[in-house]
C-alpha cells in the first residue's frame, strides 16, 4: 500500500494537520538558513552585506520557477495519483525532472556568463562586484542542487510525504550554519573563504537535500522510470501549464513590494526601514498559512483525481475558516505588543513609530490575505493556474498599487498601509466567495 493513498481516505482535519505540521517545520528552518547567511556575512563588513544584498533579486528570480516548477509537479502528479495510474505518475515524475535539468542548465551557463554586466546593471561598483563574482560563480555552478530537490521534493509532498522534505530541509540548514564560520573566516583547518565560502556552505548542504530527494523518489516511492520520448512533450506541457502561471505570480509580490518601497523612498526613509522589519514581521505571522499551502495542494489533487470533489471542496472552506479564526486570534495578541515589538527592530523613534502603524494596520488584513493565496494554490490542483495569476493580477494591479498610490497622496505613509489592508480585505471577500462557488457550475466560468 502506497503512502498517497492517505490522502483519499480518514479525517479532512486530521489529514490536513499530519501534512502542515512538517511544513511549518521546514518554513522555519528556511527561515534560519538565510538568517545564518545573512549574520555570518555582516560580520565581513559592510560591503559584503551590500554585495550578498544586490544577490536577492537574482536568487529570487531562480526560486520562483524553481516553485513554479514545483506547483507543477505536485498538481499534476497528484492528480495522476489519485486517479490510480501511478506508472503514468512515474513517467510524469522522471520528464518533470528532466525538464527541470533543462530549464537549470540553462540558468547556470547564461548566469555565469553574464554576472559582470548584470550586476553592473543592478548597480554594483568595482569592489562590490568582486565580491559578488566570488559568490555567485559558485551559486550558478550549484544551483542544479537547490532546483532539484525543490521540484523533487514537491513530487514527494504529492504521495503524501511531507516529513522527509521537511526533516531534511531543516538538516540542510544545520549543515549550513556549521559551514558557514568555517569557510567565511576559516577556523581550524578550513582555509579563510569569506563570500565563496558562504556560497560553498550553501552548495555543500544543498547536496545533501539532492542526495536524500534522489534517494527517496527512487529506492523508497519508486517515482522514477525510464525515458518514453512519446510522452516526453506531453508531460513538458502538462507541467509548464501550471508552472508558467505559478512562476509568474510567485515573481509579482516582490516586484509589488519594490513600487512600494520606492513609493515610500519619496516621503521618508525611515519609512522604508519600517516597511522592511514588517515584511519580514509578516514571513512569520503567515507561518500557518505557508504551511497549509503546501499540505492543501497535493490533498486537492489527489482528492480531485479520485473523483472525491466534495472532500476536497470541505478541504478547501476548512483550511480557510481555520486560517480566518488563526489569523484574528494572532492580531488580537499583536495589538497590543506592536509597539513594543517594533523596538525590538530599531532603536530610531521614527522608524518605531512607522513598524508600529504597520503593524497595527497591515495584519488586520493577513486572514483575508491568507484566502487568497490558499484559493491561488488550491486553483493550480483544480487545473486552472490562470485563474490563480488572475487573483494575484487584481489584487496587486486593479486594488493594492492604485490604491498605496492615493494613500501615499492622501495621508502619507500611513496610508499606504490602510490601502495594503483594504486591498487585502476586499481581495479575501471576494475570493471567500469565489471559493464557495467552485464546485457549482452556473459561476464556473469566473474561474476559468
Amino acid at each position: 500500500m502506497h503512502r498517497e493513498h492517505d490522502l483519499l481516505s480518514g479525517s479532512i482535519a486530521g489529514t490536513l494537520a499530519r501534512l502542515a505540521l512538517p511544513n511549518l517545520f521546514a518554513v522555519l528552518s528556511l527561515l534560519l538558513y538565510h538568517l545564518t547567511d545573512t549574520f555570518f556575512i555582516s560580520r565581513l563588513g559592510t560591503q559584503p552585506l551590500a554585495a550578498l544584498s544586490l544577490t536577492f533579486p537574482v536568487t529570487l528570480v531562480v526560486s520562483s520557477v524553481a516553485l513554479g516548477l514545483g506547483a507543477g509537479m505536485s498538481a499534476q502528479l497528484g492528480r495522476l495519483l489519485g486517479e490510480g495510474d501511478r506508472a503514468q505518475g512515474r513517467q510524469f515524475v522522471t520528464h518533470g525532472l528532466l525538464l527541470t535539468i533543462v530549464i537549470v542548465t540553462l540558468f547556470a551557463i547564461g548566469g555565469a556568463l553574464t554576472i559582470d554586466p548584470l550586476f553592473r546593471l543592478l548597480g554594483a561598483d568595482d569592489a562590490l562586484l568582486g565580491l559578488v563574482h566570488d559568490y555567485m560563480l559558485v551559486w550558478y555552478l550549484g544551483i542544479g542542487f537547490l532546483v532539484l530537490p525543490m521540484v523533487g521534493n514537491q513530487a514527494l509532498r504529492a504521495t503524501g510525504n511531507t516529513f522527509t522534505p521537511a526533516l531534511v530541509t531543516a538538516v540542510a540548514a544545520l549543515v549550513n550554519a556549521i559551514l558557514d564560520p568555517l569557510l567565511i573566516f576559516g577556523i581550524g583547518p578550513f582555509p579563510r573563504l569569506e563570500m565563496q565560502g558562504a556560497a560553498i556552505a550553501t552548495v555543500l548542504s544543498w547536496i545533501l537535500t539532492f542526495v536524500v530527494a534522489l534517494y527517496m523518489l527512487t529506492a523508497r516511492h519508486n517515482l522514477l522510470a525510464r525515458l518514453k520520448l512519446d510522452r516526453l512533450r506531453a508531460h513538458w506541457r502538462l507541467m509548464l501549464h501550471i508552472a508558467r502561471p505559478a512562476t509568474l505570480s510567485n515573481l509579482l509580490n516582490p516586484l509589488a513590494n519594490a513600487v512600494l518601497i520606492a513609493l515610500l523612498a519619496r516621503m521618508d526613509t525611515h519609512a522604508v526601514a519600517a516597511f522592511g522589519a514588517g515584511t519580514r514581521i509578516e514571513s512569520l505571522l503567515l507561518i500557518l498559512v505557508t504551511a497549509l499551502c503546501g499540505a492543501l495542494t497535493p490533498f486537492i489533487a489527489q482528492n480531485l483525481g479520485a473523483g472525491q470533489t466534495d472532500r476536497a471542496a470541505r478541504a478547501l472552506m476548512g483550511s480557510l475558516h481555520s486560517v480566518l479564526l488563526a489569523q484574528l486570534a494572532i492580531y488580537l495578541v499583536l495589538w497590543p505588543l506592536a509597539p513594543h515589538l517594533a523596538s525590538l527592530f530599531s532603536t530610531d523613534g521614527t522608524v518605531t513609530h512607522y513598524l508600529t502603524q504597520y503593524l497595527r494596520w497591515v495584519p488586520a488584513a493577513y486572514g483575508a490575505l491568507g484566502v487568497v493565496i490558499l484559493l491561488a494554490m488550491s486553483l493550480n490542483a483544480y487545473h486552472r493556474p490562470m485563474s490563480a495569476l488572475g487573483l494575484n493580477l487584481s489584487r496587486l494591479g486593479l486594488l493594492l498599487l492604485p490604491g498605496a498610490w492615493l494613500g501615499s497622496q492622501w495621508v502619507g505613509v500611513e496610508g499606504i498601509f490602510i490601502a495594503i489592508t483594504l486591498a487585502n480585505l476586499l481581495m479575501g471577500a471576494a475570493c471567500y466567495f469565489l471559493a464557495r462557488q467552485l464546485t457549482e457550475p452556473s459561476l464556473a466560468p469566473l474561474l476559468r
